[in-house]
């Protein structure tokens, strides 16, 4: 395909129709798509466009966006300026495959700035999960700086508390000590790392660019939560890879009623001297159910990261 063929495939790519399926389990029904439109859900965005508890009256995200949305790929340029490029995963088009009642998978083939290929798979279990597997292929050879960086975007729909939460450096799960973290505005302090994560990465960075703006915050255990009504959404990551948390305290735009901020609850995948052709990714569930109390959310934890 021509780069002026792409090009037009990316500008057009979110006009379409989005192809999308609905997952329902005793504790949970998501919809999870593509990057086209569906409703009240807008073009560009893909992943979880609704999550919710059975019963509920409103989904977890924010109805135009999406949560667990491939948002960028990205290295150690400045930001660029072409909206098609800075959020290139959301705009290229993406292949929807339903691989079961309760797998589907997005494909998205190398993308024409960073030449990333992924596959995206989201599986619902039982009562109240989603198992989110990501892999991808870098498939070009000179990204700056040598790195790769993959981030997701999840905005979260009128929660009164926008903080997340997560063990502080040096505590565990047996001894847990809980750190807040709440930005005060889009781009600062955005990036939590974790407490043996000393990357340092020459970002340029540029307005908006969450990922170059480091925290002194440190997390422990790859986790985190938030309360959206009277639920409990949780983040866990199966250990490996470099995962970083980001924040935004208005990254999801205005409430419905228009009179405060939506928060971003964001994460992402750091590949420092990545090469060309071989896979890196990650493993994670999101775990949404009603709220309980912090041991709760310790219990699912361990029993993520505990599975065989």
């Amino acid at each position: 395909m021509s780069g002026i063929a792409f090009l037009a495939a990316l500008l057009s790519a979110g006009e379409n129709p989005a192809v999308n399926a609905v997952l329902k389990s005793p504790g949970q029904v998501c919809t999870i798509g593509d990057n086209g439109v569906l409703g009240e859900h807008r073009p560009g965005y893909n992943g979880v466009f609704d999550l919710r508890v059975p019963g509920d009256r409103e989904s977890a995200f924010v109805p135009a966006y999406a949560g667990l949305n491939l948002e960028h790929f990205f290295d150690t340029r400045p930001r660029p300026s072409e909206r098609t490029v800075f959020f290139e995963p959301r705009c290229a088009p993406m292949e929807f495959n339903r691989v079961s009642d309760d797998v589907v998978e997005l494909h998205q083939a190398a993308t024409p700035v960073y030449g990333v290929e992924s596959w995206t798979r989201f599986a619902l279990h039982a009562p109240y999960y989603i198992d989110m597997t990501f892999r991808c292929i870098p498939r070009k050879p000179d990204l700056a700086g040598g790195v790769l960086g993959v981030f997701w975007a999840s905005y979260i729909n009128t929660p009164l508390d926008k903080s997340i939460y997560f063990l502080a450096a040096g505590s565990s799960l047996d001894k847990p000590v809980w750190t807040q973290y709440c930005t005060q505005e889009h781009g600062r302090d955005s990036t939590v790392r974790h407490e043996s994560d000393n990357l340092e990465v020459p970002f340029a960075g540029g307005e908006g660019t969450l990922f170059s703006n480091i925290s002194p915050l440190r997390y422990s255990i790859p986790f985190f939560y938030g309360r959206v009504g009277a639920n409990v959404l949780v983040y866990v990551f199966k250990p490996g890879p470099c995962i970083r948390f980001s924040h935004s305290p208005s990254g999801g735009g205005p409430t419905a009623v228009g009179d405060a901020q939506n928060p971003a609850w964001d994460f992402q995948l750091i590949v420092p001297e990545y090469k060309a052709g071989e896979e890196y990714g990650l493993s994670m569930r999101a775990v949404y159910k009603p709220w309980n109390d912090r041991a709760d959310v310790i219990a699912e934890v361990r029993k993520y990261l505990e599975a065989r």
